[in-house]
């Protein structure tokens, strides 16, 4: 069964740095109710099928689940001021990207997210790149002093 397409929504109520947490040892994490409704998801029921697919393609890939979707629990407020205590996951920022790329492509929330991850790869190899190519000048450098010593 699908879930129907908010189509409200065309960009993430929130940025996706804007919902990062870090945990008692300063590791970055999402967790998954929160990064839920920016990626279009109205029901958890829907966005977990997306989480089972990430942890999957997460194994297949040759990375422990256990390391990029931790599972926790998280209060929620409930009726008469209680709160009801959900399953959540705390999300690596691998597991967020293979949630997108595992989510549903129609929702316009999914489209965004998965652009903005082409995007920030794309800014790791031109970052990696000129990284390398520094290292290679500062290395001729070096060497061409050496040799004229």
């Amino acid at each position: 069964m699908q879930e129907p397409t908010n189509t409200s929504l065309t960009t993430p109520k929130l940025s996706f740095e804007s919902l990062k947490k870090l945990n008692e040892h300063g590791m970055e994490y999402w967790s998954a109710r929160d990064l839920q409704p920016c990626l279009g998801y109205s029901q958890w029921r829907y966005f977990e099928n997306a989480i089972k697919k990430a942890i999957e393609s997460c194994k297949q890939s040759g990375n422990d689940p256990a390391h990029h979707f931790a599972g926790a629990r998280k209060p929620i407020p409930g009726g008469k001021g209680s709160f009801q205590v959900v399953e959540d996951y705390h999300l690596s920022r691998f597991a967020c990207y293979l949630i997108v790329q595992n989510g549903d492509p129609r929702k316009p929330e999914i489209a965004y997210a998965q652009k903005y991850f082409a995007i920030q790869t794309r800014r790791q190899e031109i970052s990696d790149q000129m990284a390398a190519d520094l290292e290679r000048l500062e290395t001729r450098e070096q060497a061409s002093l050496e040799f004229k010593l």
